[in-house]
């Protein structure tokens, strides 16, 4: 049966307002809310201010709410400001007493939020986050001050013992030998690597030269300001230099010598740009180098090194120089080589993590390649400082399968996973197959992460610019991350609760 409706859009009296003005307590926004370390994030935001002098700043249970909420919806900072406008939980959940159709804050703030958080800020909450779950698990309990600071070496007996600095006694104080004798191993650990890609333009030779001429174009317009009309302005063949650039762009698939032919052209022209400048920076009529604007100055800075760069490679007809430069805008990204399928090269920062119970700890963060497979240690020494015990089992590919991460796990008596060095055995045993599918796929975790937070969260293709804004906006994507894993044990947990509630009823029924 279908029956009509009146389709016209009702007036606003008449729209049914739910909850008689009060908002409902099981709403997600409100259940998140208390799953997040505000204190931590308080101390964290405020670090270095004044509570009597100078102008009052966000509160930083707006800032961090702001930038959860950006990055769980997926939304950029203008429509965040909006949304949050609209939304009487989202207010709430940054700590609003009442609903306001007012602006929270301007949207150019996202930005000092995350340079005030930075990287450091951000993985000390997720931190938190993950412990403050996983130390009422089945997990050994996690350390007292590792939700409040950053982990601290284990060989440091420098501070004495205080109430403040006391720890059990197979915390991070203990010798690996005395916890190894006083704890058994607990828990699984999960290592893995991944590249989370700058927002940046695939860079090629020709076009980064043609992009650093283009920057010393405008330096040359803006020194030569002052002197038009009494002086011409340097020659720099822009015209013939653009042409030359849109030329080789046409060919589909140009061959080593063309590519090489039009370097040269590029190198040639951004040379004379650089001569150009250094006659107007020896001028005292032309505009001063000081009047610039930072970002020209920055400009200027990269072009040289691009430059240099790109002029040592076509000397020496290499393909590779130390620090390359790939974006003059984001001088900070490097090339990353991870040798995957459809991919050989990324763009962005490098990351370690490992995965405890499905919680996510970011162990190491660089825009520089790496060798993962030497960082296995720290990790499984980390884990120790927090839990209280080596794990069980490492859960890790190939490239941490070393002989010194072997002998490391063998001697803490810590299962690696993945075959033994060696020629392999002709007869594989049924136990050693199944053991070697339930390790894969339990490793399979840290890839899902990866997965979830590349497609929902923003790890796909990282979106600040800065070097700072962009590390934490990485480690916002794990501190949501572990949010969302957070949410889900306390689903399942009610439903375990339930489900053990109902057997205990059924039983009781059936005693009767």
């Amino acid at each position: 049966m279908y029956r009509s409706k009146n389709h016209q859009q009702l007036e606003f009296p008449d729209f049914y307002l739910p909850f008689s003005g009060h908002l409902d307590p099981e709403n997600r926004w409100i259940v998140l809310a208390r799953l997040v370390p505000w204190e931590l994030a308080e101390e964290i935001h405020h670090a270095g201010l004044c509570e009597k002098f100078g102008s009052p700043i966000v509160p930083s249970r707006t800032a961090l709410g702001a930038m959860i909420i950006k990055e769980r919806l997926g939304l950029t900072d203008r429509e965040t400001v909006e949304t949050i406008r609209e939304n009487p939980y989202l207010q709430f959940f940054i700590g609003k007493e009442e609903f306001s159709r007012d602006r929270p804050f301007d949207a150019s703030l996202m930005v000092d939020f995350r340079k005030r958080f930075g990287e450091e800020g951000m993985q000390r909450m997720s931190d938190a986050i993950a412990l403050a779950v996983l130390s009422k698990a089945v997990l050994p309990k996690a350390a007292t001050q590792t939700s409040a600071a950053p982990a601290e070496p284990a060989d440091d007996d420098s501070k004495p013992p205080t109430a403040e600095n006391r720890q059990e006694p197979d915390a991070r104080n203990t010798s690996p030998e005395e916890v190894e004798n006083t704890s058994e191993n607990r828990g699984q650990l999960i290592s893995d690597a991944t590249c989370a890609p700058a927002d940046i333009r695939y860079p090629t030779d020709v076009s980064l030269l043609n992009e650093a001429r283009e920057k010393t174009d405008e330096i040359i317009d803006k020194l030569h300001a002052p002197l038009v009309g009494r002086q011409p302005r340097p020659r720099t063949y822009r015209v013939k230099a653009r042409r030359a650039f849109v030329a080789f762009t046409k060919k589909k698939r140009p061959g080593r010598a063309a590519i090489r032919r039009a370097r040269r052209q590029q190198l040639g022209f951004l040379r004379r740009n650089f001569q150009a400048i250094d006659q107007l920076l020896e001028n005292p009529d032309a505009r001063p180098l000081c009047d610039l604007k930072a970002r020209m100055y920055k400009n200027l800075l990269v072009c040289r090194e691009v430059y240099r760069q790109q002029l040592e490679m076509h000397e020496n007809r290499s393909q590779r120089v130390d620090d390359r430069i790939v974006s003059i805008s984001q001088p900070h990204v490097r090339p990353i080589k991870r040798g995957k399928a459809g991919r050989d090269t990324e763009f962005g920062a490098k990351l370690s993590i490992s995965v405890v119970g499905g919680f996510s700890f970011v162990d190491r963060l660089s825009w520089d390649n790496y060798n993962e497979g030497v960082d296995l240690i720290e990790p499984i020494e980390t884990y120790r400082r927090r839990f209280g015990a080596y794990p069980e089992s490492v859960h890790v590919d190939k490239i941490y399968r070393t002989r010194a991460n072997r002998a490391f796990c063998k001697s803490h008596n810590i299962r690696m996973s993945g075959p033994p060095l060696g020629r392999p055995p002709k007869h594989v045993s049924a136990e050693d197959k199944k053991q070697t599918a339930a390790d894969e796929a339990i490793r399979n975790t840290v890839e899902g992460k990866f997965g979830q937070g590349k497609r929902r969260f923003g790890l796909g293709r990282v979106m600040a610019k800065l070097t700072g804004t962009s590390t934490a906006q990485i480690s916002l994507s794990f501190l949501v991350m572990n949010l969302e894993q957070a949410l889900k044990w306390i689903f399942f947990a009610i439903i375990f609760l339930c489900h053990g509630l109902s057997e205990q009823l059924v039983a009781r029924r059936i005693a009767r």
